[in-house]
């Protein structure tokens, strides 16, 4: 059975990305249409690794993040089982991907892309947020090319300072690291955050990394010495603000307060607009990880959408699976409608196999997997049927049985239980016929209406 799943108003689509920890999907919200990515935490694996703190972290820190250049962070929502992050849905890819595919890039527009960078880490800086694991692959564009940072879990907060005011976790991505996050004896947020955008500029502008080696320690060396190199083909402009970013004394390293007043930086400088920001709440983050029946939504699922078009392809004078199966079609494949909610059309499936017994149910994949148990009692070895339902309008279903292996006799017999079991007689009182053969569907073309014969109409 494909599966729609839907939690509180968005309804789950494609897989967009998987982690260790999380999956993100496609998500639509089923009020407005629009778009969004849903980033689906596991609470038991979250709980196990002892992770609570550092995803609580990312979440807090998006919520209190509104620019337009950077990925916007909706709501929580929770369930018994699964977190889930609401986030702008992005669709421009990673600017590592940019410049993988280009190479290094115009000098005009790798600026537009560093300007965009500076103006959203800025921002962050003065709410107190700090990156930490800057890098293009943790900058999206979106549909029109403008940047979006994303990936906060490597984000602090002031509250993470130790009493000397500084940072003292190591982390982010060994190229792109500041000198002083390797030196481990504490390090400002903001300006190690600025030394990342430096090794994003010059990646942008060149196409190749100024601090790269196999062995560490002596990528460490360059990188504390700041021992790079800007080809002569870049502008002066260009090479002098990155000389001074790439400064690796903290102290006297260039400020984003400085970067934007630079000559080269400002040529074609348009800051952010900024929307009004309302309140932030963080009470759906906590309630997120909490048990509170309150607060804990349902997770539903159902069968996919059938449209129109879909429901002539499944009629079988236009089946064309017969020209591509040794078998005759008709012996493989077998469909009936019934007018049962979907969830009684399942549970009547698993009653009717374990009353004929000798075959198991598994569900996977959406699908319901019927397979004989005592394969042996069968010449042709063991029965495997592949059960899925359609949804044609919420009150007409669509009951797709496909054989895989096994003895025609025993899965005629099956197909002919199941079919009795939920024709729309058995479960509703009304008529249904128990196959969909092409001369008893119709299409009111005035009225895109669906109806069959005997009386069962569906819009």
């Amino acid at each position: 059975m494909n599966i729609k799943n839907r939690i509180g108003k968005y309804e789950l689509g494609r897989v967009l990305g998987e982690g260790n920890f999380a999956k993100v999907k496609y998500a639509i919200n089923v009020e407005t249409g629009q778009s969004y990515a849903v980033k689906i935490l596991d609470k038991e694996k979250v709980f196990q690794y002892k992770i609570v703190s550092h995803i609580k972290r990312e979440i807090c820190t998006l919520k209190l993040i509104k620019h337009p250049n950077v990925v916007r962070l909706y709501e929580v929502l929770a369930s018994k089982r699964k977190i889930y992050i609401v986030l702008e849905f992005v669709t421009g890819g990673e600017l590592f991907d940019k410049i993988a595919c280009n190479g290094k890039l115009h000098e005009n527009v790798a600026r537009k892309y560093f300007q965009q960078l500076i103006d959203a880490v800025g921002y962050c800086h003065s709410r107190g947020v700090y990156h930490r694991d800057l890098k293009p692959e943790n900058v999206l564009l979106d549909a029109k090319g403008n940047v979006k940072v994303s990936d906060f879990g490597l984000s602090a907060l002031p509250q993470q300072c130790r009493a000397d005011g500084l940072l003292h976790t190591t982390c982010g991505s060994p190229n792109y690291v500041a000198p002083e996050v390797i030196a481990d004896r504490g390090y400002d947020g903001a300006t190690a955050d600025l030394w990342s955008c430096g090794v994003i500029l010059f990646v942008l502008l060149t196409g190749w990394l100024p601090f790269d080696d196999r062995n560490l320690a002596v990528l460490y060396q360059k990188i504390f010495k700041s021992d790079f190199k800007c080809p002569n083909w870049l502008s002066p402009g260009a090479r002098n603000l990155i000389k001074r970013i790439l400064d690796p004394n903290p102290k006297t390293r260039i400020t984003i307060p400085e970067i934007i007043e630079n000559e080269w930086f400002k040529e074609g400088y348009s800051p952010a607009k900024l929307v009004e920001e309302e309140d932030t709440s963080l009470d759906d983050v906590n309630a997120a990880f909490t048990n509170a029946e309150e607060h804990l939504l349902t997770e539903e699922t159902g069968p996919v959408h059938m449209n129109a078009f879909q429901l002539i392809a499944m009629s079988v004078s236009l089946d064309l699976s017969g020209f591509f199966e040794e078998e005759d079609a008709a012996e493989r494949k077998t469909r009936f409608m019934s007018m049962h909610p979907a969830k009684d059309i399942i549970e009547k499936i698993e009653e009717t196999v374990k009353d004929m017994g000798g075959i198991e149910v598994q569900k996977k994949n959406g699908k319901i997997m019927l397979r004989q148990t005592n394969p042996k009692s069968s010449k042709n070895g063991h029965l495997s049927v592949t059960t899925e339902v359609f949804e044609v309008t919420p009150s007409l279903h669509v009951v797709e049985l496909r054989k895989s292996s096994g003895d025609v006799a025993l899965y005629r017999e099956l197909c002919k239980k199941l079919s009795g079991n939920l024709s729309s007689d058995s479960l509703s009182g009304n008529h249904s016929s128990d196959s969909l053969p092409s001369s008893e569907v119709k299409f009111d073309e005035n009225n895109a209406v669906w109806s069959a014969e005997g009386g069962v109409t569906c819009s």
